[in-house]
């Protein structure tokens, strides 16, 4: 069973604040790095993914991954 994907209004929000910054991500890029990490870990109760330039901090609730926020990385 595949997980499903849920985007809080906050990480929604967030692709208009990166875009305004000339900083592009789509909502495949930030599905992707969750689903296939380069690197992966936890920020107290919260996981983390890391792939290429990005970085998704997500929970996950049983068969839901909640997109908490996503933010690029050098």
């Amino acid at each position: 069973m595949t997980a499903m994907f849920y985007f809080t209004k906050y990480a929604e929000n967030k692709f208009d604040m990166l875009n305004k910054h000339k900083i592009y991500f789509t909502r495949e890029q930030v599905e992707d790095a969750v689903g296939a990490p380069d690197k992966a870990g936890k920020k107290g109760k919260l996981l983390t993914a890391q792939k290429e330039d990005i970085k998704v901090i997500y929970k996950k609730e049983e068969n839901i991954l909640k997109i908490i926020t996503f933010y690029p990385i050098k």
